[in-house]
């Protein structure tokens, strides 16, 4: 299997309701689709989002930093597979989500070539997975009901963006917590860096005073202060879960010598596809530490790559974060793998289990 040639194209999708993190407002899905070719006609799918806030990366220069790994590996063979994903790192530096967007398709043409869904190449065995729900930043009341409906829906897990005024902030808790407090649900609180350590301090004793049991806090605080997060492990006894600071091993190890978070937040936009994500669970792994699967906003081609790591890795990975697709109001590619709301199922086509676009 001789890769002719990567051509990309654009996914673009409404979403139900508009995403609104401390960071950024979203109305609608848009982003980049890699396909690669064969020359015996086999294609191979990849995708990314630019999301400028987090890797820096925008379409411009997601497109060009995919043409530029192009021209490193057309012509290859897919049984080159390590020499592959090794060029397409070394071909440039940094832009972690153009590169996660073509090896995604080169680990489909892998799985192909082996006749295998892309979960099983990879080791894994689970096919079902249960996914948290994102309920953006509003008012208190907006939220409220958004964790309402999403209860109604059959999630039991719901992540709470916030990241406005402390006191705020609490309440914004407090009421979803009263509301939910007989219907076994869990609550996982992420501010995507928008608080100080002594900010995040209050908020979460205050917090764990109330006696609201809280899942983790996501990235309270801006991702390069490690120290800000040591501050607040060391007073607070809800579990910090780090997700912009970590990227790549080497962030991971940094964070894990410091014992200054509790759970690792992989994204494939951020570690530059499944080969990054693989490493960043096994070292994880030696620590004694868990790890989340996350996404961005993005499509289903690459949150089913994101699903087959976390039956890859379901020893490690025991929080799931891949409600992307349920957030769209309607989407084009058709895949075998079921997104039901809460419930992910995969399925069992080779590759990743996209059976058009």
């Amino acid at each position: 299997m001789k890769i002719k040639n990567i051509q990309t194209t654009t996914f673009k999708a409404p979403l139900k309701t508009p995403f609104v993190t401390s960071l950024r407002r979203v109305e609608y899905l848009e982003d980049i689709i890699v396909i690669i070719e064969c020359e015996d006609g086999t294609l191979g799918y990849g995708e990314g989002v630019p999301t400028p806030a987090i890797t820096g990366e925008t379409f411009e220069s997601m497109q060009s930093a995919i043409n530029y790994i192009k021209k490193s590996i057309i012509g290859m063979d897919i049984e080159e597979f390590d020499t592959l994903i090794y060029k397409v790192h070394s071909a440039i530096a940094k832009n972690s989500t153009a590169k996660s967007a073509v090896e995604i398709a080169l680990y489909d043409l892998k799985a192909k070539s082996l006749k295998q869904p892309l979960y099983k190449m990879l080791g894994g065995t689970q096919k079902e997975f249960f996914t948290d729900l994102t309920i953006s930043l509003n008012t208190i009341d907006t939220m409220v009901q958004d964790s309402l409906n999403a209860v109604s829906l059959g999630y039991k897990s719901l992540k709470l963006k916030l990241g406005g005024d402390i006191q705020t902030d609490i309440q914004r808790v407090l009421e979803i917590h009263n509301v939910l407090q007989n219907q076994d649900i869990t609550l996982r609180l992420d501010a995507n860096q928008a608080w100080s350590a002594k900010d995040s301090v209050k908020l979460l004793q205050s917090i764990e005073k109330l006696d609201i049991n809280i899942e983790f806090i996501e990235q309270p605080t801006p991702a390069y202060d490690l120290d800000a997060l040591s501050y607040i492990k060391q007073r607070v006894q809800t579990p910090l879960l780090v997700d912009e600071s970590i990227f790549n091993i080497y962030d991971t190890k940094r964070v894990l010598d410091m014992d200054c978070a509790d759970i690792i937040n992989i994204k494939l936009a951020k570690s530059g596809g499944i080969s990054g994500a693989l490493k960043i669970a096994d070292i994880t792994k030696e620590y004694g530490k868990k790890c989340m699967i996350g996404c961005m906003l993005e499509g289903i081609v690459s949150i089913n790559a994101g699903v087959a790591l976390a039956s890859a890795k379901a020893d490690i990975i025991e929080f799931i974060d891949l409600d992307a697709p349920t957030l769209l109001r309607e989407y084009s590619i058709k895949t075998d793998t079921i997104y039901d709301n809460a419930i992910i199922k995969l399925g069992d086509s080779m590759g990743l289990g996209i059976l058009s676009l």
